[in-house]
């Protein structure tokens, strides 16, 4: 049965989708954090998310290939019932826009800082609403291909980072393991908002068109992520003094802001605008899961008014709350819980479920 034949993605499509939901603004305080709760050793929770999240990454897709045709949507009411099924997804959609919106003010903020810091907030969403609109609409095969055009487009951004080494210091990371353990350990569920994206695997999978594939795809978007984390976190461990870079909130602006050439000044403006183009693929995908799964429940085949409503209600969220740096830290706290929830309990739960589910119709044939 090929539903979903006119989206159909790549291996790579997907890939790159599963990577760039994972990154997002995080990356530029996620350094400053791991300090915060582990010191220099705070890369090694990095590690150690990663394979967690390949571990619960692996057990949605050891679900969704049970049901290779079925969307998130098609999986709830084939194993809960039609109304039941839609009552527990429900609470998922409204995680995931709410994601897209805290994505969105996040990077509003960044932008209302460092350049229009007159203009309203609520004009800024609207700035990055519409060509976001025009990407969403259209499906998710032009959203995969504006994924993979903005990664490559933006693969040399990370490179510029090595212009600081002349101010790297080595002895910054030393002694490992300074207070043992327990402060890697701490610093774990410090990494679960920079990892969260890989339950968009939910929604996509139906779209791929190899799925023998799907894991495997999956663990090398997750481990792209893993190594540009642990890039940058390294970096700025080398760059600021272990009490240095707790005093800074974004190191990675920070260290950015030393980097100077003679033709140009202050790169990191340049290199904040053009991260734009990364942060947009992250908020882009959970707005389609949005308002796709809104659109199947309604028995639409078109999302299109689904999405111009998702955004017209973000711009008056915005002008209505105008969130403030502390706003969004409450927000992004209360996304790290229900994370948790959506990345660790759902995929077990969900698996133990399906084998229940299975067992349970195999007797009853018999």
């Amino acid at each position: 049965m090929r539903t979903y034949a006119m989206n159909e993605i790549t291996l790579m499509q997907y890939i790159l989708l599963v990577h760039g939901a994972q990154v997002g603004t995080g990356i530029l305080s996620l350094p400053r954090q791991l300090a915060e709760t582990s010191g220099t050793d705070g890369w090694m929770c990095i590690i150690i998310a990663w394979a967690i999240n390949c571990l619960a990454g692996t057990l949605m897709l050891l679900s969704a290939r049970k049901y290779p045709d079925f969307t998130i949507i098609d999986l709830f009411n084939y194993l809960f019932g039609k109304w039941f099924g839609k009552l527990l997804i429900f609470p998922l959609i409204c995680y995931f826009g709410f994601f897209g919106i805290d994505i969105m003010t996040n990077t509003m903020l960044y932008i209302k800082a460092w350049f229009l810091p007159k203009t309203p907030e609520y004009v800024i969403i609207l700035l990055f609403a519409i060509p976001s609109f025009l990407i969403v609409r259209n499906g998710l095969r032009i959203q995969a291909r504006y994924v993979v055009l903005s990664f490559f487009m933006m693969l040399w951004m990370p490179f510029f980072l090595l212009f600081s080494m002349d101010s790297w210091n080595v002895l910054h990371l030393l002694p490992l393991f300074k207070e043992g353990w327990g402060p890697v350990i701490q610093g774990v569920p410090k990494t679960i908002f920079a990892y969260t994206g890989i339950e968009v695997v939910f929604f996509i999978y139906p779209f791929l068109q190899k799925k023998q594939y799907a894991i495997h795809g999956f663990l090398i978007g997750n481990s792209l992520t893993m190594l540009y984390y642990l890039y940058v976190t390294l970096v700025s461990f080398l760059f600021f003094t272990p009490d240095g870079i707790t005093s800074v909130n974004q190191p990675v602006l920070s260290l950015l802001k030393n980097i100077e050439f003679r033709f140009l000044e202050r790169f990191d403006m340049i290199f904040l605008s053009l991260y734009l183009f990364v942060v947009s693929k992250c908020w882009m995908i959970f707005i389609y899961c949005t308002v796709y799964s809104t659109s199947r429940l309604l028995n639409k085949q078109d999302h299109t008014s689904h999405a111009a409503l998702y955004f017209l209600l973000a711009i008056a969220v915005i002008y209505v709350v105008k969130p403030t740096w502390n706003i969004a830290d409450e927000w992004q706290t209360t996304l790290s819980y229900l994370g948790t929830v959506v990345l660790y309990v759902l995929p077990v739960g969900l698996y133990l479920y399906i084998r229940g589910f299975e067992r349970f119709h195999r007797v009853k044939t018999r």
